[in-house]
C-alpha cells in the first residue's frame, strides 16, 4: 500500500480568500490566520473550523468516483498545543459535526512535527475535514488529505491544458506564472505531467518568450473557441506523450493551482466506470468571489442554455454541501437530461475525443454543449475545482446571444442530433418577438440573420465564414454609450438616472391578464392597434440586457431608456413601426422556409458530421483560415 495525496488544505492561493476566509475555514471567536514565508499561523484562542468548500474532502464523491476507501489528513506542526477533533456534513446539516470521541491532544513543540489521523466520518457524511483548538499561536505547513491504495491503482495521466485567447494578456499571463510556479515547479505528481497549449487566436503573444518547458504557445488564425479548443486537442493528440486527457478552460478566468492538482489526483484514481466521464470545474463568480454559478448545464426543452444546479454561496456550509448532493430532477424535467460541461473548465479523455472527433465549425457558443451531447459521458464535479469567471451579466453580447445562438444551435441538432427534446425555433421567435417588444430592431435582425445563415446549408460554414459573420454582427448590435453621455439625453426626455438603483431598473410593472393577452397579439403595440397618441411622450427606463421582459413597464410607451448598469453604459430607443415590419417580415420568411424544407436541411447537415469532426477537416480549415 502506498500513500497517495488527494487535496492540499490551503490558507492561501487566491485574492478570494482575503475576502472571504470562510472558503477556506471558520472561527469560533476572534483568532486570526497569518501567512510567512514557510509556515501559516494560527492564532488562538480560538477553534478553527476547516469544514468548508476548498478544504472539506467531498468523501461521498471520491468513494463514487474512484477506489479510494479510507482517508486520512496530514499536518505538519510547531508551536502551541492543540486538539483536532474530526468533522463531517451530511446533506441536512448547516453546521459541522464534531465527532467528539475522536479527539486528539498534542502537546506544545519548539521543532516541526507531523501527525496522521484518519477521518472516520458517518456513513451518510457527504464531506470530511477537522478542528483545531488552540490557545496559542500554531504554525502549520504541509498539510493533506491522503488515501492509501495499492500501487497498481493508479492510472497513468498525461494531462494536458488547452486554453484559447483573443486578445486577453492581463488573464493568460497571470494564469501562465501561477502554472508555472504552483503546479509545474511544484512536487506534486502532477508537475512532470502536464503541458500546456495556449492557442492564441490573437497571435499577439509572445511566441519565443512564453514557449518554455512545458508551456508551448501556438499562434492560430481567429476561428474562434471552437476553432481553438480544436487545434488544442489536436496538438494534445500530438504531443510527446500523448495526453490522456485534455483540459479546456477558457482565457478570461482566474485559476487556483490546487484545482489542477486535484483534477490530475481524481484522474489517477478513477474506478473503471468513470474513466471515460467528463471533469465539469466549477464557475465562481469573479464578482462575488464566493458565489458558484454553475458547473454543469442543460438545454431546456424550450431552447434556452440553463445551469443544472441552484447558484449557491460557497460560504454557507449547506449550499457547500446541497453543490455535492443535487440531482437532476429528470423525473420531473425531462429536459435536465440534456446535460452538458462548459468549457470554461472541462476534462475530456483523449480516447473519448479519438473516438467522436473534434467541434463543430461554430466559433462561439454551442460547441461545449453540442460535445458533451454527443459524446454522453458521464459527469463528474468536485468542491474545490474550479475558476473564477465574469458573471454572464457582466458579460451579455447580442451578437453571441442573438446571432451566434440562434444558427449554433440549430446546426448542432440537425448535424448531430444534438439536444432532440429542445426547440430552438421556437426560442428564435421568443427573441425575436422580445426584442422587437422592447424596440431593439437591430438585435432582432442578428437573431434573423441566425437563422438565415443556418439554412444556407453546411456547405456554407465547411469554410472560414465565421469571424466575419460575428464581426458583422457586433457592428450591426445596438452600440451603447457610456453613461455620462446619456444621463443630459434622458433629462431632455424628464428622467434623472442619476437616482437609478439596480432595484429599481429591474421592475416589471403590473398588467393584467387582458393586457398581457394585447401586447402578445399586437407585440407591444407594433401591429392591429393605433395607439400612438396614447403613447406619445411616455417613456420607461430598463434594463438592457437582452434577457430581461419588464412587460408592465414597456407597455404604452414610445420611447425607452436600456441601460447596462454592470458595464456603465446605456442607450435611447424609439417605438418605429416601420422597422418592426421589416423585421417581422423577413423573420417569418425564413421560419416559414425553416418549417418546409427542415427534414431536407437536418439530412443535409448530417451527412457533414463525420467530415466537420475530422482531425483532416481541421487542418485544412486552420491552413484555410490562415491564408
Amino acid at each position: 500500500m502506498i500513500n497517495y495525496k488527494l487535496a492540499n488544505i490551503l490558507l492561501e492561493g487566491s485574492a478570494a480568500f482575503s475576502n472571504y476566509p470562510t472558503l477556506l475555514y471558520r472561527r469560533e471567536s476572534s483568532g486570526k490566520v497569518f501567512t510567512d514565508i514557510e509556515s501559516h499561523i494560527l492564532q488562538g484562542p480560538d477553534c478553527f473550523d476547516f469544514t468548508t468548500y476548498f478544504n472539506s474532502l467531498p468523501v461521498s464523491k471520491w468513494r463514487m468516483y474512484t477506489k479510494a476507501e479510507r482517508f486520512f489528513v496530514h499536518l505538519e506542526f510547531m508551536g502551541a498545543p492543540f486538539r483536532l477533533l474530526p468533522t463531517y456534513a451530511s446533506a441536512l446539516d448547516w453546521s459541522s459535526i464534531k465527532q467528539m470521541d475522536c479527539v486528539s491532544n498534542y502537546p506544545s513543540s519548539d521543532n516541526w512535527q507531523s501527525l496522521d489521523v484518519e477521518l472516520v466520518p458517518d456513513s451518510k457524511a457527504v464531506l470530511a475535514s477537522f478542528c483545531i483548538k488552540t490557545d496559542g499561536e500554531l504554525r502549520l505547513r504541509n498539510c493533506y488529505f491522503y488515501t492509501e491504495v495499492e500501487e497498481d491503482d493508479l492510472s497513468t495521466v498525461e494531462l494536458a491544458l488547452a486554453t484559447t485567447t483573443f486578445k486577453k494578456e492581463a488573464y493568460i499571463l497571470k494564469n501562465l506564472d501561477l502554472i508555472k510556479e504552483n503546479v509545474l515547479g511544484s512536487h506534486e505528481h502532477i508537475a512532470d505531467h502536464f503541458r500546456v497549449h495556449v492557442i492564441d487566436n490573437g497571435r499577439t503573444l509572445d511566441v519565443d518568450s512564453l514557449s518554455t518547458g512545458l508551456i508551448t504557445i501556438h499562434p492560430n488564425p481567429n476561428v474562434g473557441g471552437s476553432g481553438g479548443f480544436a487545434r488544442g486537442m489536436i496538438e494534445s493528440l500530438e504531443q510527446n506523450p500523448k495526453a490522456t486527457h485534455v483540459l479546456l478552460m477558457d482565457d478570461d478566468v482566474e485559476v487556483l493551482p490546487e484545482s489542477f492538482i486535484r483534477t490530475f489526483n481524481l484522474l489517477s484514481l478513477l474506478k473503471e466506470e468513470y474513466s471515460n466521464a467528463f471533469l465539469s470545474g466549477a464557475m465562481m463568480s469573479l464578482e462575488e468571489p464566493n458565489l458558484r454559478t454553475e458547473d454543469l448545464g442543460f438545454f431546456t426543452a424550450k431552447g434556452t442554455f440553463s445551469p443544472l444546479k441552484p447558484g449557491g454561496f460557497m460560504t454557507s456550509l449547506h449550499d457547500v454541501v446541497e453543490t455535492e448532493i443535487y440531482r437532476a430532477p429528470t423525473g420531473l424535467y425531462e429536459d435536465t437530461a440534456q446535460q452538458y460541461a462548459g468549457w470554461w473548465y472541462c476534462v475530456i479523455p483523449t480516447a473519448t475525443i479519438e473516438r467522436e472527433g473534434l467541434p463543430l465549425p461554430l466559433f462561439v457558443r454551442s460547441d461545449d454543449a453540442e460535445y458533451a451531447l454527443r459524446c454522453k459521458p458521464k459527469f463528474m464535479s468536485m468542491n474545490g475545482i474550479c475558476v473564477w469567471h465574469n458573471s454572464f451579466n457582466f458579460k451579455y453580447s447580442a451578437a453571441v446571444e442573438r446571432y451566434q445562438v440562434s444558427r449554433n444551435t440549430l446546426i448542432s441538432q440537425a448535424t448531430t442530433g444534438a439536444a432532440p427534446l429542445s426547440d430552438f425555433l421556437y426560442e428564435i421567435r421568443r427573441e425575436v418577438e422580445l426584442d422587437l417588444k422592447k424596440f431593439n430592431y437591430d438585435e432582432a435582425v442578428l437573431a434573423v440573420k441566425g437563422l438565415e445563415d443556418f439554412l444556407r446549408g453546411p456547405e456554407w460554414i465547411s469554410h472560414p465564414v465565421a469571424e466575419s459573420r460575428f464581426m458583422a454582427a457586433n457592428r450591426e448590435r445596438e452600440q451603447l454609450i457610456p453613461i455620462e453621455q446619456l444621463i443630459p439625453q434622458a433629462l431632455e426626455l424628464g428622467v434623472d438616472l442619476t437616482q437609478l438603483t439596480f432595484g429599481n431598473l429591474s421592475l416589471g410593472g403590473d398588467r393584467s391578464r387582458l393586457q398581457a393577452l394585447k401586447d402578445y397579439l399586437t407585440i407591444n403595440g407594433h401591429r392591429f392597434v393605433n395607439d400612438s397618441a396614447k403613447r406619445n411622450g411616455r417613456v420607461a427606463v430598463i434594463d438592457a440586457a437582452g434577457w430581461v421582459y419588464p412587460a408592465g413597464k414597456i407597455r404604452d410607451v414610445d420611447t425607452l431608456i436600456v441601460v447596462d448598469m454592470p458595464n456603465k453604459k446605456g442607450a435611447i430607443r424609439h417605438m418605429d413601426k416601420k422597422r418592426f415590419k421589416e423585421v417581422w417580415t423577413r423573420f417569418r420568411k425564413a421560419e416559414k422556409e425553416f418549417k418546409r424544407n427542415k427534414d431536407k436541411i437536418y439530412a443535409e447537415y448530417a451527412s457533414y458530421r463525420d467530415v466537420f469532426t475530422s482531425i483532416d477537416f481541421w487542418k485544412q480549415y486552420l491552413k484555410e483560415a490562415s491564408e
